[in-house]
């Protein structure tokens, strides 16, 4: 072992005859060591294999101490004549210009150059720059002394002087210098050290002198190697594996000098190769970690040597034919790799190696199936050097997968896939060669001797199959990512601390990562991971693989070959695999996890769970697609004609159909498509269609019809497969159902030909949404049979009248609108509509919308009532309803929110000791809010007081029709909800009518009866306890299509007396309190929380519906004598806030209203001013003071003379305005912070008296006593003021 801290540490350099002096037993020799003069060669080798190890420390440890006082004698003697021979030396060297000249000097003067040992220690340093400098300084360094040595006429004088060194034992190095024999034993030494990086920089100087000076025999290094690094039994672990480490890295300087090509070069009969392979060989046998590197080196010659010397010298070692033979059953695959490199450097030789590889060779008998199962050992063995992959797989990667161009292969293999109706072109022997050798390997190795074993080999198939990637062709990813291995990831995946979990995850990234923009390998991976788990891959794994993968589509071409390519699995029945998973698979305790997610799908087979996923993956294609409206279009078309065929229609003879008219052939499945799978495929038939009929938007293109008409292309595709003889409806339909049916078609038709006559007009948004409701119909009557034969009826009827053109189909006797007495065209059609919403899809509420959103600008009052009836209709009665609320409107002071009233207020709902006039102990919903709206709702166009009440006969019975197919909608629901929670889906439907409506036409005046009524179903108390969820979307419309929109109800038919209606409730409810119930006491905190919180809600209603009502009335500019209604409302709330302890009004609302309205503030200031100086309460007072400053700031005219109208309100109200101070000032309130706002509110008014000049007549105007208190309460703002007046 090589030990370098007796290594100089200084730049001084040793001399021949001193370096012989100062030899040091210690440098990595582990051989007890004598001076020359005392022990000749023969007798230390003799003494170093018999002495055991401690005798042999002991007597290192003697020399050690003879060696340190010899030279310590040495150092006291005068330097001798050799000395200063070799300082001339130096001085002639220095002087020199070329190696020649030093090494002629040296030869003339019998002196060596000298060699600096320091370079050792820097040949163990860890960086590999410093290593390769020191290597090659020490190379050039002994080159020159080799040369020099090699020079000299009598090297007797040189090696006879001074102390005898080691290196002149017999080891057949006498042709060397004795520095460069020094070199030598210590570089083989130090091969052995485990210090830093020793062994790297002691081989690599090893290397380059080996390769470089030839004066150094082969066999005698093969000897020394041998001798220095020999293995004892006797050693311990750590020593032997540091002396077999050191072989290694001395055979591998050996083997890549290229001494020993050379040597056979020079001698075709040397033993030398022989010898070294044997070596190698039997070091690779003695562990297993020597045997991959041993191979390396071993293959390192082979490349150097021609295949002559490898079939004489190599193959002929012993021990190599032994090693080849027992290597599949010991599993070695070091042998593997060494024979596949020599089978292909010398094909002739492959016979002598054993079984590894078939005679004659060719990659078809290497990955045939029987001579795979003889490698599987070999193979399951490389795991010993995870987590690298072993050197052999590469290999067998390069002859399964030649380097090819893989991309040429992809495109025949699309445009293959794309061509329906003709056979695939065949592809070529070499190919069909490669897939077969690729498909055993696959089954062999990966699926049947890697997969089932340990998590190594688990872990290795993953790494081999990454290797892979790079080379193949999308075409082999079906039998990559086969069953078993599919299987393994979904045991692996759902649980996230299993020991394979992150590299089943790095996988699955690479394997994304390799698809890339690639279609044709993204549809072979998404087809083969959904094909293994059932189309769950997803759900199980809890990934998001296959669903990224699916939203990365971007071409058309690439959604042909996806969607070809679901249709082929749907349709062959062979896709289903029925394998049962192997529990050999199995990777962890959890992996059961993946199962147990798919529980709720073992009613169904394998198939149509597979097949369920067809059919949902369809229109997810489109999701994230961004083409061109064309090539979008024949997507859509291809999708369109997979779920008709599939859904709709099934095949009475075979299992194919082609049909002339469409150039088309079409298939199904052998087995009869389930029920519930054409179910499916109608229903995503409707949403692509409703998405379509979205993205279609409005019809701005004459021409856009025949284009893109998703449903125009869907209904001639219809007709056309119902004329083929040999296909029928997958379920039989009645006379009725046929002749309803069939005159469906016939008004689609119609409407479609009178669409493309209409051009640009606004009747073709109509037709367009009349046409994809009548589209909807008719898929949905084929799922629910006889539902909804009435609501077609009643529909064509609706076209008729709506679009009375002379090609539209006869009316049959069920026209019923022709009297006087019939009702309108709209009232039938809200009727159909409604009719439709209980058990209406997804994508029929979306038709339904679109003909509402065109047709809502014709609609009836009557037909709008019906809609909000709906909203307001509730299945239980009244909490509270007793004889004295029977008729609300006869009691307008009726409590607001149906709340009993307490006996005593408290206190603190007043004000009147407290800041806050809104706290209370407890609440509930208050429903008096529902009489205040609907007492509005009386005056805007008859609205009831009751929710049923004001109806005809028909419209009840057209209530009761809606209540009917609620409850018989709930009745068909597996585990149903409740009739409940049917009626609230309901409303909720209806509301986005409603929304539609107001975002259409938000300046109509029956906005306001709108407003009114989903005001009065917001603070109902059956709102809120039957579903926060109708509650929060009434308040949603509220806000933003009402009083946040951008338009307003406007014109004549707007009402002045209903604007103060809705004023005065609104009002009335933003004043009411919140009261304790009696019954009440302990309620709960939640219970009080919630209350809490509608009540603020309500109050924000009330509020926010004052501000749009004021806004309404303030465009309609009224003359001031018709507002005087609207200031009596005004009066007669500020009068409650200052005498009743109820109101509870802030103040902070009434000024945000003097502030918007400026005008509002300018009449009620003298009336204002009259209550503060009235008022009982100090808190009331005070507020009020507040509003008057805020009139005081908004004049509010636009023209610019707002200091005109100030100075003329004041004017008017200058003596209101004195003794309203001195009222203020003589009953001063007992709060220090309210005196102080009765002190600002002052000041406030002397500024604003002195600014508008007014000080004057406000002094003279000024009691004598008021006088006397302002002096005294005021001080220097009121003597300011009267300062003023001298000056003007």
């Amino acid at each position: 072992m090589e030990v370098d801290s007796t290594a100089p540490t200084t730049s001084t350099t040793l001399k021949p005859i001193q370096r012989q002096k100062k030899w040091k037993a210690s440098e990595g020799e582990r051989r007890p060591h004598t001076t020359a003069e005392t022990k000749s060669p023969k007798s230390m080798d003799a003494e170093t294999t018999t002495v055991k190890p401690m005798e042999r420390q002991k007597k290192r440890k003697a020399l050690d101490k003879e060696r340190r006082l010899h030279t310590a004698e040495e150092e006291t003697k005068p330097k001798s004549s050799m000395d200063v021979e070799l300082k001339t030396t130096d001085a002639l060297a220095a002087t020199a210009s070329v190696s020649s000249s030093s090494a002629a000097a040296a030869s003339s003067s019998g002196v060596l150059p000298e060699f600096h040992v320091g370079v050792f220690k820097d040949l163990a340093s860890a960086d590999g720059s410093v290593r390769e400098a020191a290597a090659e300084a020490l190379a050039t360094e002994l080159m020159e002394v080799q040369r020099a040595y090699e020079g000299l006429e009598n090297k007797e004088l040189v090696e006879g002087g001074g102390v005898k060194l080691e290196a002149e034992k017999d080891d057949g190095l006498n042709d060397c210098a004795p520095s460069l024999r020094y070199a030598l034993r210590r570089l083989i030494r130090g091969v052995s050290s485990s210090r830093e990086c020793a062994r790297q920089g002691f081989a690599l100087g090893l290397t380059i002198l080996v390769s470089t000076i030839h004066s150094i025999k082969v066999d005698s290094l093969l000897k020394l190697i041998v001798d220095f690094l020999e293995v004892s039994s006797s050693m311990k672990g750590q020593e032997q594996r540091d002396r077999l480490l050191g072989r290694l890295f001395a055979y591998g300087a050996l083997g890549r000098s290229g001494r020993l090509a050379e040597e056979w070069i020079s001698d075709r009969n040397t033993p030398h190769i022989k010898e070294f392979t044997s070596l190698l060989i039997a070091l690779a046998s003695k562990k297993r970690y020597l045997q991959e590197p041993a191979v390396s080196v071993l293959l390192d010659l082979i490349e150097k040597l021609p295949p002559e010397a490898l079939s004489n010298h190599v193959l002929e070692a012993p021990g190599l034919h032994e090693w080849f033979e027992g290597a599949t059953e010991s599993g070695n695959p070091d042998a593997l790799l060494l024979a596949l490199k020599i089978g292909e450097k010398n094909s002739m030789e492959i016979a002598r190696l054993g079984k590894l590889l078939p005679d004659p060779f060719s990659p078809n008998k290497l990955f045939s199936a029987d001579h795979l199962s003889s490698l599987a050992n070999c193979l399951k063995e490389s795991t010993f050097c995870q987590p690298r992959i072993h050197n052999v797989w590469p290999v067998l990667v390069n002859i399964l997968l030649p380097d090819r161009v893989l991309q040429a292969e992809d495109a025949l293999s699309i445009s293959n896939s794309l061509k329906k109706h003709k056979k695939n072109r065949k592809s070529s022997s070499s190919d069909e060669d490669n897939a077969k050798n690729f498909q055993c390997f696959c089954e062999v190795i990966i699926e049947g001797s890697l997969l089932p074993s340990s998590h190594d080999r688990k872990h290795l198939a993953f790494d081999v199959l990454l290797l892979l990637l790079p080379r193949l062709p999308a075409s082999y990813i079906p039998i990559c990512l086969s069953y078993k291995l599919v299987q393994c990831m979904i045991d692996v995946l759902p649980t996230t601390d299993a020991w394979l979990y992150k590299i089943v995850q790095n996988f699955l990234k690479t394997l994304s990562g390799w698809v890339g923009d690639d279609d044709v390998r993204r549809v072979s991976v998404i087809m083969a991971l959904q094909k293994h788990s059932n189309g769950k891959f997803d759900c199980i794994t809890r990934t998001k693989t296959v669903k990224d993968l699916m939203a990365d589509f971007r071409t058309e071409s690439g959604c042909m070959l996806f969607i070809q390519n679901l249709l082929n699995m749907f349709v062959d029945e062979s896709h289903a695999s029925d394998e049962p998973s192997d529990q050999s698979i199995t990777t962890d305790d959890n992996s059961e996890i993946g199962s147990i997610e798919d529980k709720d799908s073992v009613a169904m087979g394998n198939s149509d769970i597979l097949k369920t996923w067809i059919v949902e993956s369809l229109p997810c294609i489109l999701k994230n697609l961004k083409l061109d409206p064309e090539a979008k279009f024949r997507v859509q078309k291809e999708i369109l004609k997979f779920l008709a065929v599939q859904g709709l229609f099934t095949a009475s003879l075979g299992t194919e159909v082609t049909s002339f008219e469409l150039q088309e052939k079409f298939r199904w499945p052998k087995a009869a498509t389930s029920s519930a799978l054409c179910r499916m495929c109608i229903e995503q038939l409707q949403l692509l269609l409703a998405n379509s009929q979205k993205g279609d938007g409005p019809r701005g293109l004459p021409n856009r019809l025949e284009s893109n008409d998703l449903g125009s292309y869907f209904m001639r595709f219809l007709s056309t497969l119902c004329n083929i003889p040999s296909i029928s409806l997958f379920r039989s339909l009645d006379t009725e159902e046929e002749n309803t049916l069939k005159k469906l078609q016939a008004m689609e038709t119609s409407l479609s030909r009178e669409e493309r006559n209409c051009g640009l007009s606004s009747d073709a948004n109509r037709l367009h949404a009349l046409r994809y409701l009548l589209i909807q119909l008719l898929l949905q009557m084929l799922l629910r049979p006889k539902e909804f034969l009435e609501a077609v009826s009643e529909l064509i009827i609706c076209c008729k009248k709506a679009f009375p053109v002379s090609d539209l189909i006869e009316s049959c006797g069920e026209d019923n609108l022709d009297g006087d007495d019939a009702p309108a065209v709209m009232d039938v059609l809200v009727d159909t509509l409604l009719s439709l919403l209980p058990q209406s899809s997804a994508p029929m509420r979306t038709a339904i919308e679109q003909v509402f959103k065109y047709f809502c600008v014709d609609i009836t009052d009557d037909g709008l009532l019906r809609m909000l009836r709906v909203i307001r209709k509730n299945l239980k009665p009244a909490r509270h309803q007793d004889a004295d609320s029977e008729d609300i409107d006869d009691d307008e002071d009726e409590d607001f929110l149906n709340i009993e009233e307490d006996e005593v207020v408290d206190r603190a709902e007043t004000g009147e000791t407290g800041e806050s006039d809104e706290q209370t102990d407890d609440s509930e919903a208050d429903s008096e809010a529902v009489d205040e709206v609907e007492e509005v709702g009386m005056e805007i166009p008859e609205a009831s007081d009751e929710s049923d009440g004001g109806m005809d006969d028909d419209a009840m019975f057209r209530m009761d029709t809606y209540l009917a197919r609620i409850f018989k909608e709930r009745k068909n629901l597996a585990g149903g909800d409740t009739a409940h929670q049917q009626l609230m889906l309901f409303k909720l439907r209806v509301l986005s009518l409603l929304e539609v409506y107001l975002h259409e036409n938000p300046d109509k005046p029956q906005v306001l009866l709108v407003y009114s009524n989903l005001a009065r179903a917001f603070v109902e108390p059956h709102t809120a306890e039957s579903s926060e969820q109708l509650g929060q979307r009434i308040w949603g419309i509220l806000q933003k299509k009402i009083f946040k929109a951008k338009d307003h109800p406007k014109g004549e038919d707007v009402q002045l007396s209903t604007l103060e209606s809705l004023l005065q409730r609104n009002l009335k409810l933003a004043s009411k309190p919140i009261k304790r119930k009696k019954s009440a006491t302990n309620p709960s905190k939640k219970k009080q929380s919630a209350s809490w919180n509608r009540h603020k809600m309500i109050t924000s209603l009330a509020q926010s519906s004052t501000f749009w009502i004021l806004k309404i009335i303030d465009a309609r500019n009224f003359p001031e004598s018709e507002l005087q209604g609207v200031f009596d409302i005004f009066q007669g709330v500020l009068v409650e806030y200052f005498n009743s302890k109820k109101s509870q009004i802030k103040s902070e609302f009434l000024k945000e209203i003097f502030r918007r309205r400026p005008w509002i503030g300018r009449h009620l200031f003298g009336f204002l001013l009259e209550k503060c100086g009235s008022s009982k309460s100090d808190f009331r007072r005070v507020e009020a003071l507040d509003m008057v400053s805020e009139i005081l700031k908004s004049p509010g005219l636009p023209d610019g003379s707002g200091q005109e109208a100030l100075k003329k309100i004041m004017k008017s109200h200058l003596q209101k305005l004195c003794q309203l101070i001195e009222q203020l000032l003589t009953n001063m309130p007992e709060k220090q912070s309210r005196r102080a706002e009765v002190r600002k509110f002052c000041g406030k008014i002397f500024l604003t008296i002195a600014t508008l000049k007014l000080s004057k007549s406000f002094l003279k105007n000024l009691a004598p006593a008021a006088h006397e208190k302002c002096e005294s309460q005021l001080g220097d703002q009121f003597m300011n003021l009267k300062k003023i007046p001298v000056k003007e």
